[in-house]
C-alpha cells in the first residue's frame, strides 16, 4: 500500500510566517530600545530606585531683645540600620560591641540590642529602627560605636534627620512669635513674627539621594549631600521677656478674676515704637486661658472713651475750645437727634470744664462740645483724624491686622448720629494697637511711630537687615495742646476716674474707657470692653502701655478703672519700683585655689615653646586640644570629658602633619 503525502494547507504557511514576522519585530524592538531608548528607560528605571530628597534647612532662630530664646529649631534624629549592607565579618566582630554600646546609651540591656541586630541580619531588614528622636550630641555618639563608624555603606547605618520648632519660654508671647505651618491641602499658614519674616528664618533647602530598598523605605545613598541646606537668619525682636513676663501673668491674673472672654496687653517703648510685650490671652471652655488670636493687632472695635483724647486734641488745636471752656451736663443725659447720651454718673456733674469733663469721662460734655463746634464743618474734625493715618491700618509688618473705620462726611456712611457718636467713641473701629499709638504720640511730644516687633536679621554675627524707627506723623499736635493733654491725663489718674490706680510714690498718665460692645443687639447681647491706655512715668515717659479686657462678669465689675487699671499698674510698678533690674553677681573676686592652680599650669604650658609632644591625660578635652592645636599638632577626639589615652606617647618629637587621637571619658 503506497501512503502519499498530503500536501501542507497554506494556512500553516500564514501562520508560520507571523510568527517569524512577530519574532522579528520583538528584535527589532530590543535592539531598538537598547541603542535608540536605551536612556530613556534607564533613567525610568533609575528614578524607581534611586531619587533626590529635600533636605530642610534649619530654620533661624527668634530671639527676644535681651538674648533670650523665643523660637528654635532643634534637629531630632531616627537610627536605623541596613542588616544587609555590612559584611558577615564585619557583623560578626562588631554587633556585641554595638549592643554594650546602645545599652549605655539607651539604657536596655545589651541582649536586647543583639536580639534586635541578628533578628535583622536574619530577616535582611534593611530598615531596622534603632532609636528614634535623638538629640544631637547622642547622634554623633552613635555613629562612633561599632559597626556604625564604617559608615553606611559598609556599617549599615541609616541617619533621618528631621527639625521640630520649639519655643523655650512657652506659651508667652505666642501669638505674635508665631508659626508657618502646611495644611493638608499643601498651603501654608504663617502667623507672627515667623510668618512675617519667613524668607529670612527658613533659609535654603538642600538635596540629597536616596536609594529605595523597600516599599517606601529610602536609604542614604552616602553621607555626602548633592546639595548641601542653607540654615537660615535668626531674627532679632524687640520683645524684653522681663517686661513680657510681667504683662503676661498681671493680664492672665486680671482675666481669671473677672471670669472675662479674652484680652490684651501692649508695652511699647515711647521714643522708639519697639514692642517690649504683647500678650492676648482668650478663655477656653474649661476656664483655661491661651493665646489664640492676636487681639491687639487684629481686633477691630468701637473704642468708647479712650477715644475722647482724639476730641479733646481736636477742639484745643483747632482752638474752638479749651480745657478751661465750661459745659453743662443738664443732668447726666442729652439728646441728640433722638439719641440719648448719658454720663456714667446718675445726675451729672453740673457745671464743668473740659479738662474736668475729660478726667470724669463725660459722655454729654465731650458731646457737647465736638458737636457745637464742628456740626456745620464736620470734614475739619474727620480730616484731622484722617491726617493721623486713623482711617488706615498701621501697616504693621505681622499680617492680620484689623480693620480701621473713620466714617467721612458725604458718604453713605455718614448721617446725623455719625459727629456727636464718633465724639464719645462710637461708629469708628480702631484696634488696641492703634490707640496705643496716638496715645504714645502725646507721650513722644507729638511725634507718632509706627510700633516695631523686629530690630534686625542676622546671620551668625554679622547683620542682614536692621529696623530702625518709622515715623509716621512728626507732629500730630503742637507743643502747647500736648502739654495740656498730658496734664489732663495726669490728673485722670489722680483725681479722675483712674483715682484707685494713683500713688504718691509713682506717677503715671492715661485714661480709663468702658465701652459697650454688640449694644445693637438688645440687653442680652451686649457686654462691656474695660480698657485703660496710658503711660508712665508720667513726667518723662518711658514706656506706654494699653489693657483691654473684653466681657468681664459684671457681677466683679466692668468699669476700666477697675478691670483693666490694677494690669496697667502692676506693670507700671513691676518695671520702676518693685523689681529693680540690676543683676549682681556675687563671688566674682573671689580665687579658688585648684582654680588657679589649674590656670597657671596650663598657661605656663602654652608659652612653652617645646619640640616634644606634651603628656595631655587628666586634662579636660578641651583644653588638651587647645594646647596641642597651639602647638601645630592635628587632633582627633573621641568620647566626652577628660582624656584617658593619648594615641602618641608624650615625648615624641612633634613633626610636620603629626596627628594625635585623644580618647576621652
Amino acid at each position: 500500500m503506497i501512503i502519499q503525502d498530503k500536501p501542507i494547507p497554506y494556512r500553516l504557511y500564514l501562520v508560520a510566517f507571523a510568527i517569524f514576522l512577530v519574532a522579528v519585530l520583538i528584535v527589532f524592538r530590543v535592539v531598538n530600545i537598547q541603542v535608540s531608548e536605551g536612556d530613556k528607560y534607564r533613567a525610568i528605571a533609575k528614578e524607581k530606585s534611586v531619587k533626590q530628597v529635600v533636605i530642610e534647612a534649619n530654620k533661624g532662630n527668634v530671639y527676644s531683645a535681651d538674648g533670650s530664646l523665643l523660637a528654635t529649631s532643634i534637629p531630632k534624629y531616627d537610627i536605623r540600620f541596613d542588616a544587609v549592607a555590612p559584611k558577615k565579618e564585619h557583623f560578626e566582630l562588631n554587633y556585641k560591641s554595638l549592643s554594650d554600646s546602645l545599652a549605655i546609651m539607651m539604657g536596655k540591656p545589651s541582649k536586647y540590642y543583639e536580639q534586635i541586630l541578628r533578628k535583622a541580619r536574619a530577616n535582611k531588614n534593611r530598615y531596622c529602627l534603632i532609636a528614634r528622636n535623638l538629640g544631637y550630641t547622642d547622634y554623633v555618639k552613635i555613629k562612633s560605636f561599632p559597626l556604625f563608624n564604617l559608615g553606611p555603606n559598609q556599617g549599615g547605618i541609616i541617619v533621618e534627620h528631621k527639625t521640630v520648632r520649639e519655643n523655650p519660654m512657652g506659651a508667652i508671647a505666642d501669638r505674635t512669635i508665631g508659626y508657618e505651618r502646611k495644611n493638608k491641602d499643601g498651603s501654608l499658614t504663617r502667623v507672627g513674627i515667623e510668618g512675617a519674616y519667613h524668607e529670612y528664618l527658613n533659609g535654603e533647602n538642600g538635596r540629597k539621594w536616596v536609594q529605595k530598598i523597600a516599599k517606601n523605605q529610602w536609604k542614604p545613598i552616602s553621607d555626602k549631600n548633592a546639595i548641601e541646606p542653607k540654615d537660615g537668619a535668626d531674627i532679632i525682636t524687640t520683645i524684653d521677656v522681663y517686661i513680657q513676663d510681667i504683662a503676661h501673668h498681671a493680664l492672665l491674673k486680671q482675666l481669671e478674676y473677672y471670669k472675662a472672654d479674652h484680652g490684651c496687653v501692649v508695652v511699647m517703648e515711647t521714643a522708639t515704637g519697639e514692642v517690649k510685650a504683647i500678650s492676648n490671652l482668650g478663655r477656653t471652655e474649661d476656664g483655661n486661658y491661651f493665646e489664640s488670636v492676636n487681639y491687639a493687632i487684629s481686633e477691630s472695635h468701637e473704642p468708647g472713651s479712650t477715644f475722647k483724647l482724639l476730641s479733646l486734641m481736636s477742639l484745643i488745636e483747632d482752638k474752638v475750645a479749651d480745657t478751661g471752656t465750661v459745659y453743662n451736663t443738664n443732668g447726666g443725659e442729652i439728646v441728640i437727634y433722638g439719641k440719648r447720651v448719658r454720663d456714667s454718673k446718675k445726675g451729672g456733674y453740673g457745671q464743668i470744664s473740659l479738662a474736668k469733663a475729660f478726667e470724669l469721662s463725660s459722655n454729654t460734655a465731650i458731646v457737647q462740645a465736638v458737636y457745637d463746634n464742628y456740626k456745620t464743618n464736620p470734614e475739619q474734625f474727620v480730616e484731622r483724624l484722617n491726617s493721623m493715618g486713623l482711617n488706615k491700618p498701621l501697616g504693621l509688618s505681622l499680617k492680620g491686622e484689623g480693620r480701621a473705620f473713620i466714617p467721612q462726611p458725604k458718604t453713605n456712611y455718614w448721617s446725623g448720629l455719625s459727629l456727636p457718636w464718633m465724639a464719645y467713641g462710637y461708629g469708628v473701629l480702631m484696634t488696641p494697637m492703634q490707640t496705643l499709638t496716638v496715645y504714645n504720640a502725646i507721650a513722644n511730644n507729638g511725634e507718632m511711630v509706627k510700633p516695631r516687633f523686629v530690630k534686625e536679621i542676622k546671620e551668625m554675627d554679622q547683620t542682614i537687615e536692621k529696623f530702625d524707627k518709622e515715623v509716621i506723623h512728626s507732629k500730630i499736635c503742637s507743643d502747647e495742646t500736648v502739654l495740656k493733654l498730658k496734664a489732663v491725663m495726669e490728673n485722670v489718674v489722680k483725681r479722675g476716674t483712674g483715682s484707685k490706680l494713683y500713688s504718691k510714690n509713682f506717677s503715671m498718665a492715661g485714661k480709663t474707657g468702658t465701652a459697650q460692645v454688640n449694644y445693637a443687639a438688645g440687653k442680652d447681647g451686649m457686654y462691656y470692653a474695660s480698657s485703660f491706655v496710658g503711660y508712665f512715668p508720667a513726667d518723662a515717659p518711658k514706656y506706654s502701655c494699653i489693657v483691654v479686657v473684653h466681657k468681664p462678669d459684671v457681677s466683679y465689675g466692668y468699669y476700666g478703672a477697675d478691670v483693666a487699671g490694677p494690669v496697667f499698674l502692676k506693670i507700671a510698678q513691676k518695671i520702676f519700683t518693685d523689681s529693680p533690674r540690676t543683676v549682681q553677681l556675687k563671688g566674682l573676686a573671689k580665687r579658688y585655689k585648684n582654680q588657679s592652680a589649674n590656670y597657671t599650669k596650663y598657661n605656663q604650658l602654652v608659652k612653652q615653646k617645646v619640640d616634644l609632644l606634651p603628656n595631655v591625660v587628666g586634662m579636660a578635652g578641651m583644653d588638651a586640644v587647645a594646647l596641642l592645636e597651639n602647638l601645630g599638632v592635628k587632633v582627633k577626639v573621641i568620647g566626652v570629658g577628660k582624656v584617658r589615652k593619648q594615641s602618641i606617647n608624650p615625648g615624641e618629637l612633634i613633626g610636620k602633619d603629626l596627628t594625635v587621637m585623644l580618647e576621652l571619658s
